[in-house]
Order: C-alpha cells, then structure tokens, then sequence
C-alpha cells in the first residue's frame, strides 16, 4: 500500500470513529413508520461489527502518536501539512481529489489531521532512515522516464447539449473570456467543473477525449475555442496555460526519488514503533465489546525496547 493509500485509509476511519461517539447519548436516530431505532440500538449493532474494533484501534493509535509528539517535542506546521496535502492531490487530475473527498464523506479538516499524524512519524522514525546522493543517483539513472513531464495544457470549458445552445453561449463570451465563469455557472452541463467556473485543471493528452484533446493542445493561450463536438455534447473551450513536455534531470528530481525512497525504509519500521507505542501504554478498555482489543502483555514485554526518542523539531 502507497503513502497515499495509507493516508486516505486512515482518513476514512476517522469518520466512521465520529459515528459511534455520536451514537453514545439516547433519543433515536431514526424512525420508521413512527416506530423508532434508538440510539442505543444503533450502537449496539454498530459496536458489535468488526469494523468497530478496528475503528477504536486506529483512534487509540491515533492518539497514542499524538502523545509521543507532545512527549518528544514534535511539532508540525501548518506549512509542512499544505505541502503533504498538495503531493497527494497531485495524483487526483482533474478535480478528482474533491470527488474523492466526496464520496467518501470526507472534508479538509479530517485530511489535516490524518496527515499531521503521519508528519509525525516520519520524523519520528527520522533517525532510522538514511539516504546518500549514490542512492539517489542510482534510483534515477534506473527510473529517469518515471519522473519526465509531458506537455500539459490548463484549460476551462462550457459543456452544453446541442449546437444552438453553444453558438448562442460563445456569442455573449467577452473576448478576453472575463464572464467565460459566469457563463459556465449559467449554462455548463458537467458536474465536474460548472461550479467551478468550467475550471478543469492541467491535463496531457489522452486525458480528454479526442475532438476535445486535439482541440485544446492546438489552441494558444488565452484563446476561445469555437464549439466542439464530442460524445456529451459541444464545448467551448479556453487554454489558459500550456506546459511543454519537460525532461528530468537529476537536480529537479532529487526531493521526489528522497520521498520515495524515504517511504521505502520508513514502511516496515511503522508497525514495529506503533506496536510499541502500544505496548508501553497504559491502554484501559472500559467497554466489554472491545475487552480483548488490547490482551495483558506477555511475561517479559514490559521489558521490550522503547521507540527511539525523536529529535526535537
């Protein structure tokens, strides 16, 4: 599993641990044909299920981590979790990382906090990771075309039904595109972007389909595209920026292979730390559902070793 599955995964346990809390109190959280389920009911079923052991689980280590920073002098800047936050939207083009966070049921809040935790144990487990220039150097010279960028092209449209609608559209377009996100507010079918103001981001081609892509790569910036025709309908397209293909080098691929890398030794050094985070707690489950979540440890594990300090940060 990626960094990034790892992220999103925790996320969304988040919310399933902000369920059960929520049904601890009384009253009933629905009613059929008068007849109520009450809350109690409804935790009960929900405590019941496997899924609500792990859940526990994952909040118990989330707080446990939590603990260790506060205990080690670990801090985390809001900075450092805008840049983890935009490495991972990198792999959603598109506008599909909102689309994710939706179906999900997931919000930015939720997202911080998952990624403060996991900033949190990669510089606890900082001091067990090493890097050289050789390995680096060895990485790219092996996967150089992994890290080229091809051409890209920033665009916005106005996905509308048929030929007279779009006509009538580009017809009240100002040249220079200035109410081109109003129109696409007013007028634009695609769910994705009209909210957006037609905003669609960068993509390369074969992203689009191709009347879409064949016309959005031949366009100079800032130019307005006459309809195009594709299988949903007629677009009106405007190139706001285009990106020639980049090739990599070395200098300019250096901080990602480090990430990469890094992630490589740091992930199987992550349960060996969090289960003796775990073991060195004093962890009381005061619920019978989860009685053997956490057993007495064994003879002998209170002496086991305890993580590494961490560097004050």
């Amino acid at each position: 599993m990626s960094k990034a599955q790892r992220v999103i995964a925790g996320i969304a346990t988040l919310i399933l641990g902000a369920a059960l809390a929520a049904c601890s109190g009384g009253g009933a959280v629905a009613t059929v044909n008068g007849e109520p389920i009450s809350q109690a009911d409804f935790s009960a079923k929900l405590e019941a299920s496997p899924v609500a052991k792990g859940t526990l689980q994952q909040m118990i280590q989330e707080m446990l981590i939590l603990q260790y920073a506060k205990n080690n002098n670990i801090t985390v800047s809001d900075d450092e979790i805008a840049k983890k936050e935009d490495d991972l939207k990198a792999n959603f083009p598109n506008g599909s990382w909102d689309e994710m966070l939706k179906s999900r049921g997931l919000d930015e809040a939720q997202v911080k906090t998952a990624l403060r935790e996991q900033i949190i144990l990669d510089k606890a487990l900082a001091n067990q990771v090493s890097i050289t220039p050789a390995q680096i150097s060895a990485y790219f010279q092996k996967n150089h075309a992994a890290f080229d960028k091809p051409e890209q092209v920033q665009a916005r449209h106005i996905l509308v039904p048929d030929i007279a609608t779009a006509n009538k559209v580009k017809a009240q377009l100002k040249p220079d595109g200035s109410n081109f996100a109003d129109l696409a507010k007013q007028y634009s079918t695609d769910p994705g972007s009209k909210d957006k103001g037609g905003e669609l981001g960068l993509f390369r081609r074969g992203q689009m389909v191709p009347s879409f892509d064949a016309a959005a790569f031949s366009m100079p910036v800032g130019s307005i595209s006459a309809p195009v025709k594709s299988p949903f309908g007629y677009h009106i397209i405007q190139v706001e920026a285009h990106q020639p293909a980049q090739k990599a080098t070395l200098a300019n691929s250096t901080d990602k292979i480090t990430a990469m890398l890094r992630q490589q030794q740091e992930a199987p050094l992550i349960q060996p730390f969090l289960q003796s985070l775990q073991t060195k707690a004093n962890i009381v489950i005061n619920d019978p559902h989860f009685a053997d979540l956490f057993p007495s440890p064994p003879p002998g594990a209170a002496g086991a070793a305890s993580p590494a300090p961490a560097a004050t940060h």
